[in-house]
């Protein structure tokens, strides 16, 4: 399979180093020093796109590709209030794109836990529900795409919560009845944690996330592209984990 790779700073790297060892090619490596000089016909050389840029050119090379018939492996978050605007020009375009706030396995199942877990509390009010993330200061967005996701799977299913609400770790908490929490930190070192918490006056239960290195992320991209080869359409890591048990 021929990669295209839009955005190759660390996990661009990282993700090379992977298709390389599962036995694909790398045809292109666009970031912010070539993009200007890329053209449909250029990128028409990969097979497949795999998208780890900035939330502030992800949308433009979400289009380019569906301009140029490429299916597009999107990593990048902070794009999310765009998703309607995206979806309907893939399909505009007939294109290809597969997206998630994190193409980790082990997230994943994290994203699946969460589901189940607040189907679990739903019935207990006296559980209050909160969530904290923790990443890299070169992370552009916070809360991460991560947290965001759990705290929109998890708004769906709590019938007592409608709304989740955004704080910096430490600072003061003020939130409605209907409310919880959001915590994020920016730190050096952290490649990525993630922790969902459900807390009464007995007890505690939580479950988390730690990445250790960008390998996950990298891996799960990879496979991303490996899956939506020769495929047309909106997909998302539960069309290609699917890990998501039904209630």
């Amino acid at each position: 399979m021929k990669i295209a790779l839009m955005g190759y700073g660390k996990m661009g790297k990282k993700i090379e180093e992977i298709a390389l060892k599962r036995g694909h090619e790398i045809v292109l490596k666009i970031d912010i020093s070539n993009r200007a000089t890329l053209t449909h016909e250029a990128l028409k050389q990969a097979d497949v796109v795999i998208e780890f840029s900035t939330p502030a050119t992800v949308l433009e090379n979400i289009q380019f590709c569906f301009e140029a018939g490429v299916p597009i492996v999107v990593g990048t978050t902070g794009w999310a209030p765009h998703v309607d605007e995206i979806k309907h020009a893939c399909i505009k375009k007939a294109g290809t794109i597969l997206y998630s706030s994190n193409f980790s396995i082990g997230v994943n199942i994290l994203f699946a836990l969460n589901k189940f877990l607040a189907h679990c509390m739903s019935a207990y009010e006296d559980y209050e529900i909160s969530m904290y993330e923790s990443h890299h200061t070169q992370k552009l967005d916070a809360p991460s795409g991560t947290a965001v996701s759990l705290a929109n799977d998890a708004n769906n299913i709590l019938y007592k919560k409608d709304k989740w609400v955004t704080l910096k770790n430490g600072d003061p908490t003020h939130l409605g009845r209907n409310e919880f929490p959001v915590y994020y930190d920016r730190e050096e070192n952290v490649t990525g944690y993630h922790e969902v918490s459900y807390t009464s006056s007995i007890d505690k239960i939580k479950i988390s996330h730690e990445a250790f290195n960008r390998d996950g992320f990298a891996l799960g991209a990879v496979i991303g592209a490996e899956f939506v080869l020769d495929k047309k359409g909106i997909f998302t890591t539960e069309d290609l984990f699917k890990f998501n048990p039904s209630f």
